[in-house]
C-alpha cells in the first residue's frame, strides 16, 4: 500500500492508500508501487492515474512537483482535476487559443509558446480525463 496525497494551493484533493501511482513526470510516465526508491521529480501537464483495490481514477493535473519517500507519495501541483470537475469545451477552447498562438510564429516568444505548448498539454489531460467519466 501507499499513501498518496495530492495538495493544491486550493485544497488537500486526495489523501488516501491506494495501490500504484502513475504520475507525467518532466522525462515521461512514472509508475510508483509500493516500496519505491525515493524520487523528487518535477511534473508536468498530464493525467495521473491511481488504482485502489482493482478500481483505476484518473485527475488532470498541471504542473508541480511528486516526492516519493518510505511508501508515500506527495503530489504538489497548481491544479488537480477529476471527470466530474471538467467542462470539455473550456478546455477544447484552451486548446485551440494556446495552439493559435504556437501558429503566429513569429509574433511570440520562446517562452510564449512553451506556455502555450503546456496549456496544450494540461487540455489535452483534461480532456482525457472528461471522456473517461
Amino acid at each position: 500500500m501507499l499513501r498518496l496525497e495530492i495538495v493544491t494551493p486550493e485544497k488537500r484533493v486526495l489523501d488516501a492508500d491506494v495501490d500504484s501511482v502513475t504520475v507525467p513526470t518532466a522525462s515521461g510516465e512514472a509508475g510508483i508501487l509500493p516500496h519505491h526508491a525515493p524520487l523528487v521529480s518535477a511534473l508536468k501537464p498530464g493525467v495521473l492515474t491511481y488504482s485502489i483495490k482493482g478500481t483505476t481514477d484518473k485527475l488532470a493535473v498541471s504542473g508541480g512537483f511528486v516526492e516519493v519517500n518510505n511508501d508515500k507519495v506527495a503530489v504538489l501541483v497548481d491544479t488537480a482535476e477529476s471527470s466530474d470537475e471538467i467542462q470539455s469545451e473550456t478546455a477544447r477552447t484552451d486548446r485551440a487559443e494556446a495552439e493559435r498562438t504556437i501558429s503566429a510564429a513569429g509574433a511570440v516568444t520562446a517562452d510564449d509558446a512553451e506556455a502555450a505548448r503546456e496549456v496544450i498539454e494540461h487540455a489535452q489531460a483534461r480532456l482525457e480525463v472528461s471522456t473517461s467519466r
